[in-house]
């Protein structure tokens, strides 16, 4: 019989493996309608990086993100920019923010239409 504990660390696996496919789902959508490849949504760190060049930043913020507190506020900015790349203000920032799983699917499968990178619009 398996001890007590274990059963709830596999039940907290599946939710995280279940988590991750969701949201590279999610970032393939955004990807696809970027014009960025597809398959770099599927691969941690890889699908940051592409998300940064979406929004328009340059590649080496992913170092930024490293840097604590400093990480939370590129975050925001960069959640700001891919609102403003599909065309979009204050409230799906809002939205990115509170409720980014959500959020994400509907810019990446929902209506919403990419725009061009925000930071180069600026």
């Amino acid at each position: 019989m398996l001890a007590d504990g274990s059963a709830s660390v596999g039940l907290y696996f599946g939710l995280g493996i279940f988590a991750y496919v969701l949201y590279a789902l999610a970032f393939a959508g955004i990807f696809k309608k970027a014009d960025q490849p597809i398959w770099a949504a599927f691969i941690p760190i890889v699908n940051t990086f592409f998300l940064i060049k979406t929004v328009g930043r340059p590649g080496w913020w992913i170092v930024l993100l490293l840097i604590p507190c400093v990480n939370i506020i590129v975050g925001i900015v960069i959640l700001w920019d891919l609102a403003k790349s599909f065309g979009h203000g204050v409230g799906t920032f809002i939205c990115l923010v509170l409720f980014s799983f959500l959020t994400l699917l509907y810019l990446g499968f929902g209506q919403s239409q990419y725009r061009g990178p925000a930071a180069a619009q600026v």
